[in-house]
């Protein structure tokens, strides 16, 4: 039987245990640590947040901690709002946004982690820099050929609702951080996030660059790594569904074939 293991330096060792607030309404939280400056593997540090002096949402809680008792703890938000796809980590075992996860939903111990199989900048911070790099690589923003209009491109509204359920994405990761081929082909497969742009510059009626956009994603690993198995439309904090637009990409890329 093959057995796997972790590298030594990936394996997590057991961190400190902060003191228990006096107040009788309090969570507990283990949280991943790691400093990529003191040599040391991650750890798991526990907290106790004291729920009388905290708001409702596990970003309150995790800025009760950073302001309260470890100010070392890093994390990105931002907007606070479900909006900027900041916060976006894996609490309680689901990649989710921490402004609009509330602590009332997870059974304590809460077990929050970065975002699962990307490189780790410090604690809950991921390296984005290949997941923005997709991104741009399908060049999301309108291209045309003929002159521009006077005022602007003009849409019906049946053309306009077809982008409903696609410009909504918030780029949190949540999606692409959440799907195995993501995980093991992150480099060459573009992932649920930014297929699901793709899509959105695709179906577009006032683009004029359909056939480049196809071309560029005509490849076995950027489009067709997806199984379809559907962890992104589970995992998307705006209830999105990447695997329906992918499978709507594959579908015009037959249809240009026949």
């Amino acid at each position: 039987m093959v057995e796997l293991a972790l590298p030594k330096n990936s394996v997590i060792r057991q961190g400190k245990t902060w003191p228990r607030p006096l107040s009788k309404n309090v969570t507990e939280f283990q949280i991943y640590r790691w400093n990529p400056d003191d040599g040391l593997n991650p750890s798991i540090d526990t907290f106790y947040v004291d729920r009388d002096d905290c708001g409702p949402m596990i970003l309150d809680a995790l800025l009760w901690i950073k302001n309260k008792i470890d100010p070392t703890l890093t994390l990105r938000r931002s907007c606070r709002e479900g909006i900027c796809g900041s916060c976006s980590m894996n609490i309680g075992g689901e990649n989710s946004l921490a402004c609009t996860t509330s602590t009332d939903e997870l059974k304590a111990p809460i077990k929050i982690y970065p975002l699962p199989h990307l490189p780790v900048v410090k604690d809950l911070v991921p390296d984005l820099t290949t997941f923005y790099a997709q991104h741009a690589s399908i060049e999301p923003w309108l291209k045309t050929e003929t002159p521009p209009p006077e005022k602007e491109w003009l849409q019906t509204p049946q053309d306009r609702s077809k982008l409903d359920g696609l410009y909504e994405c918030i780029l949190c990761a949540c999606c692409s951080t959440s799907c195995p081929s993501y995980w093991w082909n992150g480099e060459r497969y573009l992932g649920p996030s930014a297929l699901l742009q793709s899509y959105r510059w695709l179906i577009d009626s006032r683009d004029e660059s359909t056939g480049d956009r196809l071309d560029f994603l005509e490849d076995p690993f950027r489009l067709y790594r997806c199984h379809t198995i559907m962890n992104c439309a589970r995992a998307c904090p705006k209830n999105l569904n990447p695997a329906k637009a992918i499978a709507a990409i594959k579908n015009m890329m037959i249809a240009r074939r026949v």
